[in-house]
């Protein structure tokens, strides 16, 4: 039989747990709330650090149909911090994705959750400086929008290496993470697992001109 002080034993432990369980509950919550601050107030401060004049860059747009890499050219205004820069001109790269015109169709919101820079070993960039790998840090998101298939991935990395190296030519490597986390593949073809030459991108073809363009 349960004697009475094995049973306030009981209640007790379970009245602890409950009062524990409530109270992770709340810690929970503060962090949900502290983290959607946190993402409610990113846009701002990019924007708040912009610069004041227009910068022109080049986004290398995919092309499914023929397999090239389309540069095209877009005002934007940057924010000072060379990271947040990566980051504002990669996304407007997933802008061009989700036109309705696009050629490279993909429905993701925001595709990069960050961009940074680690400095390369004996690296040198097309100039002789130094040279710098951009870990680029990609949604989960953006996976889940990417069609599958070698073709369609390999743009995609490819299509953000040549924009990045293009508007910031120090960019010699460029490594690919997903929430922060290494990753096997894009989306179960291009790999991950590697880090890619910014050069790579420049062996993409350009759009073929038809017969008789120009004359």
């Amino acid at each position: 039989m349960i004697s009475k002080f094995q049973k306030y034993l009981f209640f007790a432990m379970l009245v602890a747990c409950v009062a524990m369980a409530a109270f992770l509950i709340r810690l929970r919550n503060r962090a949900q709330d502290r983290l959607q601050a946190q993402a409610a107030s990113a846009p701002t401060e990019i924007a708040e650090t912009a610069t004041s004049a227009p910068k022109t860059v080049t986004l290398y747009v995919p092309n499914d149909l023929d397999d090239s890499l389309t540069a095209q050219e877009k005002s934007l205004s940057l924010p000072a911090d060379r990271n947040a820069q990566a980051r504002v001109i990669l996304e407007s790269l997933m802008e061009a994705y989700r036109a309705p015109d696009s050629t490279h169709p993909m429905n993701v919101a925001s595709g990069i959750n960050d961009v940074y820079f680690l400095a390369v070993p004996e690296g040198k960039d097309a100039t002789g400086g130094a040279g710098q790998m951009a870990v680029v840090d990609l949604s989960g998101a953006l996976t889940q929008a990417q069609p599958s298939g070698i073709e369609p991935e390999t743009l995609t990395l490819l299509s953000m290496m040549a924009t990045l190296h293009a508007n910031l030519p120090a960019v010699t490597q460029v490594h690919f993470l997903v929430d922060g986390q290494p990753r096997e593949t894009l989306a179960g073809h291009a790999d991950l697992t590697r880090t890619y030459l910014a050069s790579d991108a420049d062996q993409r073809p350009s759009p073929s001109v038809p017969a008789g363009a120009g004359q």
